[in-house]
């Protein structure tokens, strides 16, 4: 008998303990859903158009604040070197703005994406480095070498001032078959206007 009552009591308390489990989920589940904050849309498509490279140079501790500044605090939208020019005019043209020129205080804009690499053979295994990468795109550990996912790196160059021993390198990116495209093709009218042909040459339903 004593056993028995001691069985019951268990299945009793699990019997409990799932039944307060679900009234508990139950209210979490209501409480995300009626008191979720929306986040701006204009917020997500100006984070969409900066190069997440997460590097500071605008004065914020990434892209996504940077954004918010944007759209909630009317921060000026040169305030991006890595994104250059092209980046200043998307951002202009989202928020029918003029686009000013890049704002050189913050930076310059380079021909050419950069990459971290680590000398290895120099590295003490500080693990500086990758406390100061944004994107965690260094591998390692305390007392061994650290290497770069070059895949990874955004080219912020966070990670060479910390370094005590100045053991990393900001190099071109290589070019391959990954980022070569073919150049848009012009249209007919296009190519027409850059020859000079008389009314007779000209297609009939190109004329038109």
């Amino acid at each position: 008998m004593p056993e028995a009552s001691t069985l019951q009591l268990l299945l009793n308390a699990i019997v409990a303990l799932v039944v307060l489990s679900a009234i508990f989920g139950a209210i979490l589940g209501f409480a995300s859903v009626r008191f979720k904050v929306e986040g701006n849309p204009l917020v997500e498509q100006v984070d969409a158009l900066l190069p997440q490279t997460q590097c500071g140079q605008c004065g914020h501790p990434g892209c996504r604040p940077y954004a918010e500044a944007i759209v909630n605090e009317g921060e000026a939208i040169n305030h991006c070197p890595p994104g250059g020019q092209t980046t200043i005019n998307a951002l202009a043209d989202l928020l029918d703005i003029p686009a000013p020129e890049l704002d050189e205080e913050h930076g310059e804009e380079l021909d050419t994406k950069l990459v971290a690499y680590i000398r290895e053979d120099e590295c003490i295994g500080c693990t500086k480095c990758i406390q100061a990468c944004p994107v965690d795109a260094i591998l390692g550990a305390a007392k061994l070498m650290h290497t770069v996912i070059a895949a990874e790196c955004t080219g912020c160059d966070l990670c060479v001032e910390p370094c005590p021993v100045d053991c990393i390198d900001m190099l071109p990116v290589p070019h391959g078959l990954h980022d070569w495209h073919w150049d848009t093709p012009a249209s007919s009218a296009e190519q027409l206007s850059k020859v000079n042909l008389i009314a007779t040459d000209r297609r009939p339903d190109i004329a038109a």
